[in-house]
């Protein structure tokens, strides 16, 4: 709340190089808006769905994502969700999209005082429909229990944490249902993608319920790690 007000009477520096006067400068913005691309995880979890992002989780936009979630400076979810509907757009390829963010535990929600990434899926359909882009963000998934921070956990180790963590919220499938049909794409949303793990648990639940998720759009996703080559293998 404090770096909030802040950031309304005070003058702003860029999230992403601590430039005065802006609160994301052009250089910073066009870093964060990246190249929209496919940056599935690999190895991937069984049941992630194709997974789109504008750049990769580093530099500028890792300093934002940071900032807007973890720090409190929530203008900044106007120009992650531009990057996030730019991202959208160009994967769904024309489709009318239904944005289904994936859902914060309660722990973070009380931490942060805000919910950050359902945030970015509203003002990313907003974005969307401003371009004369039919799209509706839907929150239907929450969490069903508990789970453990996903920092330093391995890509077994989040899906482990993640296995049922997640379920439907009351309404959703209705919500949904009037929603399908009509060429409408339904699209998973994440602020950052590492190993899938999140997203491809939120996938399930999503198809148990008859909506079968596409795709699945982030901000960043995290620079894949290249194995040591071994010359000596065979």
């Amino acid at each position: 709340m404090t770096t909030a007000l802040l950031d309304l009477v005070l003058p702003p520096r860029c999230a992403g190089c601590d430039a005065p006067g802006v609160l994301v400068c052009p250089r910073c913005t066009a870093e964060l808006r990246g190249e929209p691309a496919r940056r599935t995880p690999a190895p991937s979890p069984p049941g992630l769905p194709e997974c789109w992002s504008a750049t990769v989780y580093a530099g500028a936009a890792r300093r934002a994502i940071l900032a807007y979630k973890e720090h409190g400076r929530t203008a900044l979810a106007h120009p992650l969700a531009g990057a996030l509907a730019l991202t959208a757009g160009t994967a769904v390829g024309g489709h009318p999209v239904v944005l289904v963010p994936v859902p914060s535990s309660r722990p973070a929600l009380r931490r942060r005082g805000h919910d950050p990434v359902g945030r970015l899926a509203v003002l990313a359909a907003g974005y969307l429909r401003a371009a004369g882009w039919p799209a509706t963000a839907v929150q239907a998934l929450a969490q069903r229990r508990r789970v453990a921070d996903q920092a330093g956990l391995n890509a077994l180790q989040r899906a482990e944490n993640l296995s049922s963590a997640l379920r439907l919220t009351p309404g959703a499938s209705g919500s949904l249902a009037a929603l399908l049909g009509g060429g409408r794409v339904v699209v998973l949303v994440d602020d950052v993608v590492t190993t899938g793990a999140t997203l491809a648990e939120a996938a399930r639940v999503l198809r148990a319920a008859g909506a079968e998720p596409r795709l699945a759009v982030t901000v960043a996703a995290t620079r894949r790690r290249e194995r040591p080559r071994d010359d000596h293998a065979r």
